[in-house]
């Protein structure tokens, strides 16, 4: 087992791979640095390995993709993910990597948007996505995570081993955050220097997209993580949708002493009958998310055991 790994994901990051090897050789020269190509057509694998790295390939693409072949493979005491186009200073690694190797940090997330991002980022709408994506997890999980999507990270070995990869692309930041959230490990927050792309780099990710997905993935996570409250609001919201359709009809059966509207009222008592089951629905599966903790409880304790045998 490795004490440190480093973890890079990469497609097409020929410009900087050399670089960001190199540095991070530098910061932290007791870990291992691991390059995971993502079919690249450049020469990234070749130049990540002329600098030190070792090479492996992942040919599914995406790097929630990637992400889950690193976690398969690589056995580690701590793990730090970044990026290869040479946005992260590597000087922040040796704090990260401390505060979980010596303080038991579970995710240590390079905090981006508290230092030079919004400055650095030429891309306004990545800006209004992370703020807004910030907003939604912090308010829907009850957590004050500063950066969310950031891919500059520190991992426990318990972290890496029960985190279940189910993301394809780029979603893979939110899922991390939200299933350290969920199951109360612990997270630290290292305020880091951004630093725009340089030039002959370019960006994989497609703002709309892929903005797109990460919020539809927050959302099927905290159905999944926090069903009563999911199944709460979509029957409080059926209930609101039924009255208001119910307020019209009864008044006009106070008016006349007749229902002239029968179809509307029948759709309003499915509707009423639809937010009974949510609720019900919620309560069941809220039940199951409670066992699904104890297991995964249970789980941390076989892993940490295993860890020091």
């Amino acid at each position: 087992m490795d004490k440190i790994a480093v973890l890079i994901p990469c497609y097409n990051e020929a410009a900087t791979i050399g670089k960001v090897v190199t540095d991070m050789k530098r910061a932290l020269p007791e870990a291992v640095i691991y390059v995971y190509d993502n079919n690249s057509t450049d020469d990234t694998a070749k130049l990540a390995e002329e600098a030190g790295a070792v090479v492996r390939p992942e040919y599914m693409q995406g790097k929630g993709n990637v992400c889950r072949r690193m976690f398969r493979e690589v056995d580690a005491k701590c793990y730090i993910i970044t990026d290869g186009d040479d946005t992260y200073p590597a000087e922040n690694a040796p704090q990260m990597a401390k505060l979980v190797l010596d303080h038991q940090a579970d995710m240590v997330v390079g905090d981006r948007l508290s230092a030079t991002y919004f400055r650095e980022n030429k891309r306004p709408f990545h800006n209004f996505g992370n703020t807004l994506v910030r907003a939604a997890i912090n308010r829907a999980f009850h957590t004050d995570i500063r950066d969310i999507m950031t891919g500059y990270r520190a991992f426990s070995y318990a972290f890496v081993k029960t985190f279940p990869v189910l993301s394809k692309g780029f979603e893979i930041e939110t899922e991390m955050t939200i299933h350290a959230v969920n199951n109360n490990m612990q997270i630290e927050n290292v305020v880091v220097e951004y630093r725009d792309r340089p030039g002959g780099s370019e960006s994989k990710l497609d703002t709309v997209p892929d903005g797109i997905r990460v919020l539809a993935t927050i959302m099927k996570l905290y159905r999944d993580y926090k069903p009563f409250r999911f199944f709460s609001i979509l029957a409080l919201l059926l209930l609101i949708a039924a009255t208001v359709f119910f307020i019209p009809v009864f008044a006009d059966y106070l008016r006349t002493g007749l229902v002239e509207r029968f179809p509307t009222l029948i759709v309003c008592g499915f509707a009423v009958i639809a937010s009974l089951q949510c609720v019900f629905s919620g309560a069941i599966l809220e039940t199951m998310a409670q066992n699904h903790r104890r297991e995964f409880e249970m789980r941390l304790i076989d892993i940490s055991g295993n860890k020091t045998a």
